[in-house]
């Protein structure tokens, strides 16, 4: 077994003991960060359970999922899975929004991720399971490329210090599905199946690359001007996500006047 791996399920094991709960449940959306926390979690031999939670998808991403849900089953005697259709539910909840909060699009994709994060909760705590979150490095500490309350609301975050490329490489030594290795990475939250480069407007290694430069901007590119501009941005805009919830502090001298 990859010594990461290795250590990632250990520290996942660990955790689920000492939290006195009978395994993990995951979202799974047919994407590699998924697809690698569910194989993590399953190598543990505690109970894991997959949740597809469709809202409006496209077939691919669809398909991707129903296919790594059933690999990872026939791989695993602890697996169990549910198709959860949050179509209709999204239907609803669209049409009693007014018009100024569905005219956002990102407010309404947002709101994708915060339901099934419900759902994760009903169906993890009615099944005693812990909530495995599926951000990366990048995106839960770097671009902060994850809905807030939503897919960001998790109670372990097995591969958060793992970059995007190294999630591919042990994605690969787990064997993962190939339609998974080779799809293009996308949140999901759209229906035109837009990806997230298309999205940020930059690749996973280069935002890996802004992440951790730290030398003379004068020597560099224009392209790597550009995506440190991007990553920068992403970054600033979404730093609320990254930082404990802002408290207002009462001075003592009000508190006891």
């Amino acid at each position: 077994m990859n010594p990461i791996v290795e250590h990632i399920v250990s520290w996942l094991k660990a955790y689920q003991e000492k939290a006195k709960v009978d395994g993990f449940i995951i979202g799974v959306s047919g994407g590699i960060d998924s697809a690698l926390t569910s194989t993590l979690c399953a190598l543990t031999g505690a109970k894991v359970i997959l949740l597809n939670m469709p809202i409006r998808q496209t077939s691919a991403e669809y398909n991707r999922a129903q296919e790594h849900i059933q690999d990872l089953s026939q791989r695993f005697q602890n697996v169990s899975s549910f198709e959860i259709p949050l179509t209709d539910l999204f239907n609803n909840f669209e049409s009693l929004m007014p018009f100024e909060t569905t005219n956002q699009p990102l407010a309404m994709a947002n709101s994708r991720a915060r339901l099934r994060m419900t759902t994760l909760y009903a169906i993890g705590q009615a099944n005693r399971c812990l909530v495995a979150g599926t951000g990366n490095r990048v995106e839960d500490f770097g671009v902060g490329f994850f809905t807030k309350y939503g897919d960001g609301g998790v109670d372990v975050s097995p591969i958060a210090d793992l970059t995007k490329t190294q999630v591919f490489q042990l994605a690969e030594s787990v064997q993962v599905v190939q339609s998974i290795l080779t799809a293009a990475p996308t949140d999901g939250l759209w229906e035109d199946g837009r990806s997230d480069e298309d999205q940020i407007g930059a690749t996973y290694p280069e935002l890996e690359w802004a992440m951790d430069f730290t030398g003379d901007e004068a020597n560099l590119t224009v392209r790597e001007h550009e995506v440190l501009r991007i990553y920068r941005g992403f970054h600033s805009a979404n730093k609320h996500k990254m930082e404990p919830i802002p408290v207002c502090l009462i001075p003592s001298e009000l508190k006891n006047a």
